[in-house]
């Protein structure tokens, strides 16, 4: 096992001001391409994480240590983002982001002050038992893995610009 909550905690507090310093200013054709039909625009995924840091992540920890197993996390609707109209500048989005996830960070460790903790045990809708620990694994990766898919979806935009570079370019390479 390699989760250190200390570690991760280094990976969440950066995730907001990496987007923040990478997605600001920029142009509404960067924010607002993606990969195609069915695909998450910047935009998107960052609304997404908006609604992950406000619906998934810290009230699932806090049922873990006061419900355990007892009763299931409600779902989390990965798609709810795309049903709402926003109205917000991409600025004001990560504003947004920032500001929730420095409270859920300032939460996090103030619930989480031993390693104890961690392997506390809750009830997943679809997975069933899940650790604490396997929730908190889950929150980086899942931001490492959106940071990944936001940085995809901006070299898409060049797919056919870069002609025959593309054989050196591993991030345009379909899989």
């Amino acid at each position: 096992m390699h989760f250190n909550l200390k570690e991760s905690i280094e990976i969440l507090e950066r995730t907001p001001k990496a987007l923040e310093h990478y997605l600001s200013g920029l142009s509404e054709a960067w924010l607002l391409g993606n990969e195609g039909e069915g695909t998450w625009n910047v935009t998107e995924v960052v609304e997404h994480l908006i609604q992950a840091e406000k619906h998934n992540w810290i009230p699932r920890m806090e049922m873990i240590l006061q419900e355990g197993e007892g009763k299931p996390f409600p779902p989390f609707d990965r798609f709810s983002h795309l049903q709402q109209v926003h109205k917000q500048t991409i600025k004001q989005q990560l504003f947004e982001f920032n500001s929730i996830r420095a409270e859920n960070i300032d939460t996090l460790q103030k619930l989480i002050d031993s390693e104890v903790y961690l392997e506390k045990t809750g009830s997943h809708p679809e997975f069933g038992t899940v650790k604490l620990r396997e929730l908190l694994s889950a929150w980086v990766v899942h931001d490492l893995t959106h940071t990944a898919q936001i940085v995809r979806v901006m070299a898409e935009r060049y797919r056919t610009d870069v002609g025959p570079w593309m054989e050196y370019l591993g991030i345009l390479k379909k899989k």
